[in-house]
């Protein structure tokens, strides 16, 4: 039996992963967390063969979550879901130590298979973004602007992408505001924006909110 950790703040979301998997035979949907902070604390708690987890959380950015999961349980298998392309996120997830990655919108058809192949200690990644990956390589891959950006940087982005304040950013990361204005700075140079609405423009152009 497969126990699995569904965290995701959307209980909506989590209801119907818990539907899907709780019908599969041989998987059981053993906690549900609703922020990052939950989740790491009832990893400590009680072990889980695979974790579901949402990139897109309202305390912790998901992938800062992956960071400190793998931490402290390096061989636990981790599953990313996320609203967004595979493509803005997939690489991102799996360098930072994720078994896997799928969009919520494949994850119905691909949810089962997905957990069994992460389960037995390999990588998850759907056709579809092999293809695109595998298109890359045959092209000459080119990294996207946004993927040079370090985890801080890119969720700085989004988050100025998504209208909100310095002062907003600050609190969602529970950073202080001349530190966001740090990596407000540091994404502007790497990326070579002049300002902020240049780098709003991006961020839509290529798809980085929802």
């Amino acid at each position: 039996m497969i126990k699995i950790l569904v965290v995701d703040d959307h209980a909506l979301i989590r209801k119907g992963m818990k539907q899907i998997l709780d019908n599969t035979e041989d998987m059981r949907v053993a906690g549900e967390a609703d922020s990052g902070a939950q989740a790491i604390r009832m990893v400590q708690a009680s072990p889980y063969d695979v974790v579901l987890l949402d990139i897109t959380m309202p305390d912790r950015n998901g992938i800062d979550v992956l960071r400190q999961l793998k931490i402290n349980h390096p061989q636990m298998p981790v599953l990313m879901l996320s609203m967004h392309p595979e493509e803005q996120y997939a690489l991102r997830s799996m360098k930072a130590g994720a078994a896997g990655y799928l969009s919520k919108q494949s994850a119905p058809t691909q949810l089962v298979k997905a957990i069994r192949q992460v389960a037995s200690g390999k990588k998850y990644i759907s056709s579809e973004l092999a293809e695109q990956l595998a298109e890359g390589l045959s092209q000459g891959y080119q990294e996207l602007l946004h993927q040079t950006l370090s985890n801080r940087e890119y969720q700085t982005l989004c988050l100025m992408a998504s209208g909100k304040s310095l002062s907003e950013i600050a609190d969602t990361m529970s950073l202080s505001a001349k530190t966001v204005s740090v990596y407000r700075a540091r994404l502007l140079e790497k990326m070579k924006l002049k300002n902020n609405a240049e780098a709003v423009r991006y961020a839509i152009n290529n798809h980085l909110i929802d």
